[in-house]
């Protein structure tokens, strides 16, 4: 068992990623987030997002934005270029991720 918001310390210096399940077409992580942001990402999975506590953004290349508040959902389709650029520190970001 793993409580989703046990977190060891903060901040973070680099994103926490942790895999709570995996099989071989399913990977769900918990990822926590203390103001880092990351560069494009490119993937083949679909990744479905939920943000349990915090605020971001994710930024879809060609400039749309979509803000993020505690308790949104995001589908992220295959080869759907996208960054997160930004994430709040204090709340951390603390993500559910599932890629399929």
């Amino acid at each position: 068992m793993i409580n989703l918001f046990d977190i060891p310390r903060l901040p973070v210096d680099e994103e926490l990623i942790t895999i709570l399940a995996e099989h071989e077409t399913v990977r769900i992580e918990r990822i926590v987030s203390t103001g880092q942001v990351s560069g494009w990402y490119d993937q083949a999975e679909t990744e479905y997002v939920v943000l349990l506590e915090g605020s971001a953004e994710i930024e879809y290349y060609g400039g749309a934005s979509v803000p993020m508040k505690k308790g949104d959902a995001l589908l992220i389709r295959p080869h759907e270029r996208h960054r997160v650029s930004y994430t709040s520190q204090n709340p951390p970001c603390v993500w559910l991720c599932i890629f399929f």
